[in-house]
Formats: structure tokens, sequence, C-alpha cells
């Protein structure tokens, strides 16, 4: 049986139409075994249901940049030295990038309703250790659990957004990756709240989140249940679309090599932003902790206009647009007074944001029968992309100075040109 989603006459009929005559919309047939399909949901529950995603990514990202927040507190207290920091950051990167589409590609075979809840639990051990860490040995494997927490719940959170989409896949993907927007910017204040005042052993507080977020986990793979497909048809999915595998292959390279380019430049932005503002301002760290807030916050906002943006007018555009589009803007920053570098990351963070909701469902649509995969591999990339992005630029903050970071990296959305080789993907009735 192959099921399509059909038009709704609410203004949606460039997603929803069986046969797409405009790029980005997928009507990817699915074939399920057996006479019953799917049938289309109620929107209240499908919103229910990603509003509920949105809340566990805000809880899985708040630990998470926890890890990155209490650095302080662990080198002071064991003397660690810059490397076995940074051993610490490897060993979250490791498990949470590697695994992530390693995850994906089983679940595409073999699908675990309940897994979200599961990976959780990593992160629930995860943070236990690391309140009651007093051994560096322990402190490295609470940090490769919590990564593999965030490697288990990325691809398949994903996925269930998608199946609640309703047929509005960029709306889906924004609300979904939103929450874990604000998460990354609650965690170094829920740190410095709760963690710095009452030391190491109140991390143990932030495990009880990561209960919260197997409950909700659990309730959604309830939902998620009774909805997943059997088995996707592999040769339906690529008869679906004009492309060959060559070409494929080829559109997700130039993804990731746009992927490259955003997630470099938001890593200078979230690792360096503080010292770089103290450093060229003379302001205070409070102050600058505020400002890199503000700029997360847009980033947030950016992420959650994205994916309605590409539902409207086609993702290639968006993708195209908010890589590029940060370019007279990064290229003025490092010149800019201090409030004129505030405006100048408000606007950077609205725009090179929204492109991620656009990229993945953009990807997932180039392998409609490898949503799991693609989504670990993209997430995955995004996490492994700021980590060597941060080394990197530290080193050459440390040889060059924190100015010349900034003047280099302005022009990394330049790379946003490539975007003029992503295909128009259009699909023929099956």
């Amino acid at each position: 049986m192959i099921c399509r989603v059909r038009s709704s006459g609410h203004g949606l009929s460039d997603v929803n139409k069986p046969i797409i005559l405009s790029e980005d919309v997928n009507a990817v047939p699915i074939v399920v075994e057996g006479e019953a399909a799917v049938k289309a949901q109620p929107a209240g529950p499908a919103m229910m249901v990603l509003g509920a995603l949105s809340v566990s990514h805000c809880l899985n990202d708040i630990m998470q940049s926890l890890i990155f927040a209490i650095y302080p507190i662990l080198k002071e207290n064991y003397a660690l030295d810059f490397t076995q920091i940074g051993l610490i950051t490897l060993a979250f990167m490791f498990t949470s990038s590697l695994l992530q589409p390693l995850v994906g590609l089983y679940t595409d075979r073999n699908p675990k309703p309940f897994s979200l809840a599961l990976g959780m639990g990593f992160t629930f051990i995860g943070m236990l250790l690391f309140s009651v860490a007093h051994v560096y040995g322990v402190i490295l494997i609470a940090a490769g659990l919590v990564g593999m927490g965030s490697a288990i719940f990325h691809p398949e959170a994903s996925r269930v957004a998608r199946a609640a989409s309703g047929g509005r896949f960029g709306f889906a993907q924004s609300v979904f990756q939103v929450g874990g927007n604000f998460g990354s910017a609650l965690g170094p204040v829920l740190a410095a709240l709760i963690v710095v005042p009452l030391g190491q052993g109140a991390i143990s507080l932030f495990s009880l989140i990561a209960a919260a977020a197997m409950f909700i986990l659990w309730r959604i793979g309830i939902w998620y249940k009774p909805r997943i497909m059997p088995r996707v048809a592999k040769k339906a999915a690529r008869e679906a679309i004009h492309l060959s595998s060559r070409r494929v292959n080829f559109a997700l390279v130039v993804l990731m090599v746009l992927l490259f380019s955003k997630a470099f430049y938001l890593s200078s932005i979230s690792s360096y932003y503080t010292l770089y503002l103290i450093h060229k301002f003379d302001v205070s760290t409070q102050t600058a902790q505020i400002y890199l807030f503000v700029f997360l916050a847009s980033s947030a906002v950016g992420t959650f206009i994205g994916g309605p943006l590409g539902d409207r007018f086609g993702r290639k555009y968006v993708i195209w647009f908010s890589i590029l589009g940060a370019l007279p803007f990064t290229l003025a920053l490092p010149y800019a007074g201090l409030v004129g570098t505030l405006m100048l990351s408000i606007l950077i963070g609205l725009v090179i944001a929204s492109a991620m909701p656009a990229i993945i469902v953009y990807a997932q649509e180039l392998m409609p029968h490898r949503f799991g995969m693609v989504s670990g591999l993209f997430f995955g990339l995004v996490f492994g992309i700021g980590g060597i992005g941060a080394a990197v630029l530290g080193y050459v903050a440390d040889r060059a100075g924190i100015d010349f970071v900034y003047q280099v990296c302005a022009f990394l959305p330049a790379i946003g040109l490539l975007a003029v080789f992503l295909p128009r993907l259009k699909y023929r009735a099956a």
C-alpha cells in the first residue's frame, strides 16, 4: 500500500501535494506491510508530542552544556590541566558525534519507540557519576555516558518529530530544535546559580531533570509505537525522486560543507565571544555573559523560524539565504563598536541559525529510507565540528590573537555560495 498526504486546502498545498511540482516537498511513498496504513493523526495530539519533544530536547541540552560550564570547578578541585580538560570534551564528543549515525542506522532497520527514554537513562547515570566522581577516570566515563545519551536521543527524536509533523516537516524540526537551543543557553546560567555556589555534589540535582525527561520520552514512545512503519521501501523511495545515487551523494557532501561553515562560525561565537568582548571592549564577565545569552537566544529564534520558511519557500532557498545572508554581518562584526557588536550578533544569530532545520529536512528528503541515519549524521557533525572548531580556534587565538580569529571566521559564510549546487527535489507520482 502506498501512503500519500493530501492537500488540506488550508494554505499548505505547496507542502502536501501527492505529486510535487515544486522543490523540497516530501511525498515519498512509504510501503506498509499488511492492510492497514497509519492514518493521519489529529493536530492537537501531534502538537503536544512536538511540544514534549522540544521540552525534552531542552532538558537534554541543559545537561550537555552543563558539562562545559563546570570545567572551572573540575579544574580547580582536581588540579586538571588543559589537556585533561580537552580529554573530557573528547570523551563526550566521541560518543555523541560518532555514535549518532550508527544509532540512526540501527533504528532505521529496527525501530525502538522507547529508545529515547533508554538514552536519557544513560544521561541520568552520567549526571549522578559527575556529582560523586573524585577520580579522573570516572569523570571521563560520566562524560562518555552523557554523550551516549545524546547520541541515542537526537536521531530518533528527529524521526518522531517528522512523524508528528502533519506534513509540515520544517516546522516540526524547528519546534524540536529550538528546545535544544534554549537548553544550551540555560545550562551555563543554571550552573552559575546552582553548581558554583553549592559545589560538585549539586550536579546530582540535574539527574532529576534527566528523570523528568525519561518520563516524558516514555510517554512519547507510547504515542509513537503504533505509528511505526514496519518496513520502508528503499526502492520506492529512490524511484520517487529524480536523482541518481551519485547526485544524492554529491548533494549530501555539499550539505556537509555548508553545515561546516555554519557550525565552525557558531563555534567561534559560543566558545570565545565572551573573551572577545572582554578583550576588545573591557566589559565585565557578567556583561559578556549577557551578550552571549542574547546571541544564543537570537539563534533559538532563528532556528524556530527557519523550518516554516523552508516549508513555505523551499528549503534550498532558506539554506542559501541563512548561510550566505549572514556574510555582510559577519564581515562587519570585527570592526563594530560595542552596541554595533550586540546588534550584529543578534542578526547573525537570527540568520545563520535558520539553516539547521532546513538542512536536516533537506537531507532526510534526499535519503527518505534513512531518516535516522541522516539525522544522526548531521546532528553528530554539529557536535564534532563544534568541538574541533573550538580547539582549532583556540590554537589560532593563542598564536595570532582573538581579534584575528573573528576577522578570519567572518568569511566562512561565503561558503554558502555552494548551495547553488544543491539539486531541485522533484518527485514523480507513485
